[in-house]
């Protein structure tokens, strides 16, 4: 199994939804990939922080930061779709 394999079968590892049979060449994959190691435990990490239903508060001015870029992004695409590149 490569890396791109992996991540394409994430989803359906974590949500316990792969036939056992891709399971094991998954776990095999996990065992000697470091990267892909990282990417398993950040999801587990993340899933662990969503259920404990702790809320984080972002600083006031990254949330100020955050809605002005979205409203950029919302007018932009409003006003003329793309303009002209895959930049973001």
């Amino acid at each position: 199994m490569t890396c791109g394999e992996m991540l394409r079968l994430l989803g359906d590892y974590v949500d316990g939804e792969i036939d056992p049979a891709l399971c094991r060449e998954f776990e095999a994959h996990l065992a000697g990939c470091n990267p892909c190691q990282m990417v398993i435990e950040n999801v587990r990490r993340t899933i662990t922080l969503y259920r404990s239903g702790e809320v984080f508060e972002l600083p006031p001015e990254f949330s100020e930061k955050l809605h002005r870029a979205l409203r950029d992004k919302w007018r932009e695409a409003r006003e003329g779709g793309t303009s002209g590149g895959a930049s973001g």
